[in-house]
């Protein structure tokens, strides 16, 4: 059933909303380019390869983000890179990582080297930097806010001292949850092979709470001699800041002066409250795990006010789903990643697939063969756009996909159907000059003259088929006819044979061959070329096609028949054709 567009727009409600939050926190004071901007965030932690999953907790944002801009009002999207984490586990998978880095596990991100052969100078900037790049091509402006340099500068420091001074009251709120059991979560419909656990690109949920058997204590130092946080604090004087703590890992204790020391964090569930109020944030949407009852999300919400802040809204989001991969969570290798997704589609697709959906709502991306269904159905939503049929709310998507409040993301010039590009970077393994006669064939009354004009698109379409596609699910042209098959055929397979190499010079277009392939068997069956296909009349042209394919390429299937004909070649058509 079709839904309206006020309920499929979300992003424009959620944009009122935020507009409406903005308003109501500054009474008087009507957000504009000469106020102070609103504040939208997203948190992403760079322990791993960060994976599509994690791209919603940034995409849900910066579309909201986009739509306030747009309006006119000055608007901050702030990605907090939460590189001060813990090192929890080494990822299975990662090239350039072995077992040796486990030694590492318990230090902050940046304390850890990055794989070997990465130029980057940590494990956490080797992460980042390929989100980096990815958000660039996806046309996505944030402010990062390195995590690591904000402790270690100090610029939390009053914020630190305020939660210790508060530590009673910050332990009686996550106290009324700690004998609770959350109920079981509700199970979502799985998506397909695969869910990309979007709830781990928001902070920590799985940190302690700073609970201790000397107190409650809701910052944990980084280990003055191993650098790990297998620290606990077992002593604190509000007066002088002098705070005690002893390393588990290796028996180092030291007591500082919290009103000079940088080296450590606000356990998870306050630090995140405490972000809140410093950046007066309004709209922040948290993963499946954060929404449930005593998680960060709905503590925090109790804890920002000793800050002096406010709870952002923001919506829960769904699980992503990946075709043909096991359910797998960030810090594990062969995830993949936005810059895996912008390998085999544009970027103004990838941004659809998270703006046509509602954040609560599941989906999937595609890595197999369902790409080339998704392409006809953005391009179908293009013409529609075009020729204004398109419902508001897919033209509302449609538009947030292909520009931002900026302007155009690049595009195709000449936006050929991926399924056509992909067969034809299949049959011709890439070459060019083969590659331009086929695409020049395609529509002979208006030819492409070159490849940059179906470029981005056709080496998207190139690496799906090099990287997605089995080889022994290549298309092998033969070399010679199959001299065998066309002496054992009859009268009738012979006669369809001949119709349509009698046909091929007169009708070599991609829409030409069509009309030909599809209506040799209907002129065999005594009907016109233009006649509605009966039952039987399918079974006819199924076997007619399953012929062409076994003397063209040995097997039974293929690229669509209209395409691999102008990619093989009318000469060499004719040739394995036996004419």
């Amino acid at each position: 059933m079709a839904q309206s567009s006020t309920e499929t727009d979300w992003v424009s409600r959620f944009a009122d909303e935020v507009i409406a939050e903005s308003e109501r926190r500054a009474p008087g004071a009507k957000p504009s380019a000469a106020t102070a901007p609103v504040v939208v965030a997203s948190g992403l932690s760079p322990s791993g390869p960060i994976h599509l999953g994690n791209l919603r907790e940034v995409m849900t944002p910066h579309l909201v983000a986009d739509e306030v801009r747009r309006r006119g009002y000055q608007v901050r999207h702030l990605i907090s890179w939460d590189d001060y984490d813990r090192y929890r586990k080494v990822p299975a998978g990662v090239e350039g990582v072995d077992e040796s880095w486990a030694e590492y596990i318990g230090r902050p991100l940046t304390s850890v080297p990055a794989p070997k052969g990465s130029p980057h100078a940590n494990w956490a900037e080797h992460f980042k930097a390929a989100m980096v790049e990815s958000l660039a091509e996806l046309g996505v402006e944030y402010d990062g806010i390195s995590q690591t340099a904000q402790y270690t500068s100090g610029a939390y420091r009053e914020q630190v001292l305020h939660a210790m001074r508060h530590r009673g009251d910050i332990d009686a709120i996550l106290a009324q949850y700690r004998t609770k059991k959350a109920p079981p979560k509700k199970s979502q419909k799985p998506v397909d092979e695969a869910e990309l656990e979007a709830a781990e690109g928001s902070g920590a949920a799985g940190e302690d709470d700073g609970a201790t058997s000397s107190g409650y204590f809701p910052y944990k130092p980084y280990c003055g001699g191993c650098e790990k946080d297998l620290t606990t604090v077992t002593a604190y004087d509000d007066d002088t800041t002098e705070l005690t703590y002893t390393c588990s890992a290796c028996g180092f204790t030291e007591t500082v002066r919290l009103s000079e020391f940088d080296r450590g964090k606000l356990v998870w569930k306050v630090d995140w409250p405490m972000r809140w109020a410093y950046e007066g944030v309004i709209f922040e949407p948290s993963g499946v795990d954060h929404s449930s009852p005593g998680s960060s999300f709905q503590v925090g919400g109790e804890i920002v006010g000793i800050f002096g802040g406010k709870q952002p809204i923001g919506p829960m989001y769904a699980f992503v789903g990946i075709s043909g991969m096991a359910k797998m969570s960030s810090s594990k290798g062969g995830v993949p990643t936005p810059a895996d997704a912008l390998k085999i589609m544009e970027a103004p697709l990838l941004r659809w697939l998270y703006a046509r959906r509602r954040p609560n709502q599941a989906f999937k991306i595609a890595f197999d063969q369902e790409i080339q269904r998704l392409y006809d159905e953005w391009d179908k939503l293009a013409a529609k756009v075009a020729d204004g049929s398109a419902l508001p709310a897919d033209a509302a998507a449609y538009s947030r996909a292909v520009r931002t409040a900026v302007g155009e993301l690049p595009s195709t010039p000449r936006p050929l159907p991926y399924r056509t590009l992909a067969s034809v970077a299949d049959i011709t393994a890439g070459h060019d000059e083969q590659t331009i006669r086929i695409l020049s064939e395609l529509d002979p009354e208006n030819p492409i003259a070159s490849l940059d004009e179906a470029r981005p698109r056709l080496d998207r379409a190139e690496n799906w088929i090099t990287s997605q596609v089995p080889a022994d699910a290549r298309t092998i042209v033969r070399e010679e006819p199959d001299a065998e098959l066309l002496a054992s055929l009859d009268d009738e397979g012979r006669e369809s044979l001949r119709r349509l190499l009698a046909g091929l010079e007169s009708h070599w277009s991609l829409d030409g061959l069509t009309t030909l392939v599809y209506g040799v068997p209907k002129v065999m069956a005594g009907l016109e070329p233009d006649a509605k296909p009966t039952p039987e009349l399918k079974i006819a042209q199924r076997t007619f096609f399953a012929l062409l394919y076994r003397l063209l390429v040995t097997r039974e299937t293929g690229p669509r028949l209209p395409t691999l004909l102008l990619a093989v070649g009318m000469e060499r058509v004719r040739k394995l054709l036996g004419a």
